[in-house]
């Protein structure tokens, strides 16, 4: 049996060769192998990295992999880079190695990565700016830099990166760029002071195709302005470009922290006059948004919105679903503004009360809005307020709406979700998962991992999301449980924290690898 194995791989080696090459980049001030300009992408002579992202596709096909090699990127880089249908090109880190692109340089380009081909998956590096620069429009020498900027090309992937402290927004994914995904990602502390207010989003998201955009299992936090953006400010659009978007899995929190301010961690709407470019088919499941608030000493009399609907009464956003989020905010957590059809099911949300414009009125009608099974933690026993007109009790609210069955009001002293809100794998990096954690008391909690393939006495590490420390370690025990405290990491209250746990199962990383893997472990 092992003599066939053999053979098998041996004749496979060479349809290896013939469908993939493995391409390498090193910073240009590497000392021993400097990327260049005249390399040929080779371990000995390989590209810098923008002539890496310049190659063309006769040159660097669909399959290929190019790998980043270990250390700083200084540059503002551009990618037009083209796979196909058939098979992404890959530009990802090398093995386990750090790679940083540091856009703190003087250039003219307003983004670190702007990337304008088709069918690339980028993976596992950094994106940022290292030391001080100018963060306020005041500042001598500041200008908008946004971490990526993907203006063209279907079909990208973005998976494991990190997007942080860039005087911009940490991601501008524009509506030619239909079918990617953005997976996996930390983006945090991005933008800057403008002359009103804190500037700059996680994710700013359109879509003028008809393939789905992914936004799933990211975590974006304390940026200057919004979590994620599905928007377009455009007051006279010809066309619809704000459209089949799903938001999944992810955990949104602190929005405008740093500049004082909380601001909406998601936004779904257009500014359009005339009621063409439509927010439609959105669809948001399963995430988790987050503003610090006390939890259950009170609910602050302060705007804190987590999730908003709608923005012009000429632009009335239809076909959302939001189903399975927990909502938490202040008295503003959730406001639903001007919406024409709506599914808003199985959420939990924690509220001063559950908002409505007044305009809203004129459009709720049960056949266009499915509202269900919803559980509201409020401060008030008529906890759906319409702006401007009268508060109702949720008897009331269903008697003449008609909708929101099984819904459920409570107080808000009464809330006490599960500690462990959500426990998501890393589909792409073996043995690491995010973990949501909730205490209203901030006390340590105990996160049982017996429902996951994980061996007794892995070792295992729990980390900042921010600054990559780790927090504590330790070897799992028979219990499967892991203690991990709750305290005020990435400005969050104690009551609330993201965290990544890495495992490392003895006896899973075996000391003999294939023979494939061994004579070619770059195509891994």
């Amino acid at each position: 049996m092992k003599a066939l194995y053999s053979q098998l791989l041996i004749a496979l080696i060479p349809v290896f060769l013939m469908s993939q090459e493995a391409y390498h980049v090193f910073p240009e001030d590497h000392k021993q192998t400097p990327g260049s300009t005249s390399g040929d992408g080779s371990v000995q002579y390989p590209w810098n990295l923008q002539t890496a992202l310049n190659q063309s596709s006769e040159k660097v096909k669909d399959g290929d992999t190019i790998w980043l090699h270990e250390g700083i990127y200084n540059g503002r880089f551009v990618s037009t880079l083209k796979g196909s249908s058939l098979n992404k090109i890959v530009v990802a880190a090398y093995k386990n190695e750090k790679v940083v692109l540091n856009g703190n340089v003087p250039s003219d380009r307003t983004s670190v990565l702007e990337v304008r081909g088709g069918h690339v998956e980028f993976k596992n590096f950094e994106i940022t700016f290292l030391d001080e620069f100018p963060r306020s429009m005041k500042d001598k020498g500041f200008k908008v830099v946004g971490g990526i900027n993907h203006v063209s090309g279907e079909d990208c992937k973005f998976i494991n990166l990190q997007i942080h402290n860039t005087p911009g927004s940490g991601f501008g994914s524009w509506k030619r760029a239909g079918g990617s995904t953005i997976e996996s990602c930390i983006i945090f502390h991005n933008g800057y002071y403008s002359k009103r207010r804190g500037s700059g989003v996680g994710i700013y998201v359109q879509n003028e195709s008809n393939k789905i955009r992914l936004i799933k299992n990211n975590i974006i936090f304390g940026n200057y302005y919004k979590g994620i953006e599905v928007w377009s400010d455009n007051s006279n659009a010809k066309q619809e470009y704000v459209k089949n978007i799903t938001i999944d899995n992810n955990v949104l929190f602190n929005s405008g922290l740093p500049s004082g301010k909380p601001r909406d961690n998601l936004i779904i709407a257009t500014n359009d006059n005339n009621g063409i470019n439509i927010a439609k088919n959105i669809k948001v499941i399963n995430n988790i948004f987050y503003h610090n608030t006390n939890l259950g000493i009170e609910i602050e009399n302060t705007q804190a919105p987590s999730v908003t609907l709608g923005f012009n009464k000429k632009a009335l956003v239809r076909d959302i679903e939001m189903s399975n989020n927990l909502i938490i905010g202040r008295k503003d957590a959730i406001r639903f503004l001007y919406i024409k059809s709506l599914r808003f099911t199985n959420n939990v949300v924690y509220s001063g009360y559950i908002r409505f414009n007044k305009d809203v009125m004129n459009h709720i009608t049960p056949s266009l809005w499915k509202f269900a099974s919803n559980t509201y933690y409020t401060r008030s026993s008529r906890p759906i307020r319409i702006e401007g007109f009268k508060d109702y009790s949720l008897i009331e609210w269903r008697s003449i709406y008609g909708i929101d069955r099984n819904s459920r009001g409570k107080n808000f002293t009464e809330f006490n979700f599960n500690s462990t809100i959500n426990i998501s794998k890393n589909e792409h990096k073996p043995n690491v998962y995010r973990v949501t954690l909730f205490n209203k008391e901030g006390k340590d909690v105990l996160v049982d991992f017996s429902n996951y393939q994980i061996k007794q006495g892995s070792t295992y590490i729990v980390k900042n999301i921010e600054t990559d420390e780790v927090i504590i370690s330790g070897k799992l025990s028979a219990s499967k449980t892991v203690t991990v405290p709750m305290g005020n990491y990435n400005g969050t209250s104690k009551n609330f924290g993201v965290y990544k746990i890495h495992f490392s199962e003895n006896g899973d990383v075996k000391n003999k690898s294939s023979i494939l893997k061994r004579m070619f472990g770059w195509l891994f």
